[in-house]
């Protein structure tokens, strides 16, 4: 009886631990099985992905192109839509690799080139413990890729060859955007190390390309008539058309730089209307102070001004901090386009150093004062704001200084190489014809 009751009890012991060891082998068997994507969020970044190309085109396309003059217009879309083709092709080629490749320094990175190691189960991490489709984030960043180089194109435009655009945009990628986007967003990178905060792109893409925009436009030289001449915008109906869908397009730039659906998606999302529309409506009200009509092209101009500004804070400020951000680099913005500008005389022809120069430099360092909790930001204050803008601070030289020498270097190659300007005859003409044989409107 006693070793029936012993081995009675050996038996219940044994299954009342079956439990946990099964319960311990299916964890294990989890930690070794391969992460999977969340549907929810590749899906939500292969949205994201189209928001940021319908930036592009029709987006930019539409509002540089109404910018400038009739002559122009179809040359300034086809360059920003071909300078966007050549950025993805590029970046397949050897782009991503440069800038979020397996191996790497504090300055660029290889070693996937073709994307030769990359399959459809490749993931890639986001900020938490999920993964997406490693295609679904090599598009994404393809996409910042293609946008930022077609923003430089607003300090050049109207004067500048088809064939030194797209030389120019060849090595403007490989020695400024890749180096820059992996120092700032990819591990090892040097100023993503140093904690600068970028949750978008103020350093990568708003910094990167209107100081490039300034250097090229100085570089290339004024366009002809400048600053005697009128040069107004042909349509500022088509430049509204644009500035909506850069508007709408952006929610997937600043929300789908979280990389998933969640809640700091949802902030970056209320952040992006709120700041933006606090700068169309200072920027009109900078107009009015200063003796002018509160304008359509002010009121679009501060849109792009506070869309930029919001774009490294998108998800590192509460929602007021981002409207007084927007209201800020509206003000400052304004001051550069319609006071700086003049008294220096750079022809940057669709002000894309004004705007995106300037307000991503505003937004750069005002990341640091927005984010601490104080000011109602995400920040859990163990950081101190001093320590953060002056982090921020470097993040913006290092940006503008590596950005200012690459450009000179390409731009120079450019020029060289395939002259760089059109003729005189052909800029009066118009690079419509000039440079693709056609005209915007046949009337």
């Amino acid at each position: 009886m006693r070793f029936l009751t012993k081995m009675t009890a050996l038996g219940v012991a044994a299954l009342a631990a079956a439990p946990a060891w099964a319960q311990e082998a299916a964890e294990a068997a989890a930690e070794a099985a391969p992460a999977v994507p969340n549907p929810g969020n590749n899906a939500w970044m292969m949205t994201a992905t189209i928001l940021v190309l319908l930036m592009i085109l029709p987006g930019l396309a539409l509002f540089y192109g109404g910018l400038t003059r009739t002559k122009n217009m179809l040359s300034t879309m086809t360059q920003v839509g071909a300078v966007s083709a050549l950025a993805m092709i590029i970046w397949v080629i050897y782009g991503y690799s440069t800038a979020f490749g397996p191996e790497g320094n504090a300055y660029f990175s290889w070693g996937n080139l073709f994307l030769a190691q990359t399959t459809p189960d490749s993931t890639a991490a986001t900020f938490s413990d999920e993964v997406i489709s490693e295609y679904v984030f090599i598009s994404f960043q393809m996409t910042f890729a293609a946008i930022t180089a077609a923003l430089v194109l607003g300090g050049i435009v109207e004067r500048t060859k088809f064939a030194a655009v797209m030389l120019f945009t060849a090595i403007w990628l490989t020695i400024v955007y890749f180096p820059i986007a992996h120092m700032v967003w990819a591990g090892g990178g040097l100023l993503f190390e140093m904690g600068a905060l970028d949750f978008a792109g103020g350093t990568v893409v708003h910094i990167n390309a209107g100081v490039s925009a300034l250097v090229a436009a100085m570089i290339f030289g004024k366009r002809t008539g400048y600053p005697k001449e009128p040069m107004p915008p042909h349509s500022l109906t088509m430049t509204m058309i644009g500035t909506g869908l850069l508007w709408v397009g952006w929610f997937g730039f600043n929300a789908g730089s979280e990389l998933e659906a969640d809640g700091t998606a949802g902030l970056a999302m209320i952040n992006t209307f709120v700041a933006t529309a606090s700068a169309g409506l200072f920027w009109m009200l900078a107009e009015a102070l200063s003796g002018r009509k509160g304008s359509a092209l002010g009121f679009c101009s501060g849109v792009i001004a506070g869309l930029v500004a919001v774009t490294p804070a998108a998800g590192n400020s509460g929602p007021f901090g981002a409207l007084v951000l927007g209201a800020v680099a509206a003000i400052v913005c304004y001051f550069a386009v319609a006071v700086i500008k003049p008294k220096l005389g750079y022809d940057d022809s669709l002000d894309a150093f004004g705007i995106h120069g300037i307000g991503g430099m505003i937004g750069a360092i005002g990341t640091g004062i927005v984010y601490q909790p104080m000011f109602g930001g995400p920040g859990d204050g163990s950081t101190a704001m001093g320590a953060q803008v002056t982090t921020q601070i470097i993040a913006v030289l290092v940006a503008i200084v590596w950005a200012a020498v690459g450009t000179a270097i390409a731009a120079f190659i450019a020029k060289i190489v395939t002259g760089g300007r059109v003729s005189e005859e052909a800029e009066r003409e118009g690079l419509d014809l000039a440079e693709h044989g056609e005209r915007a409107y046949n009337y």
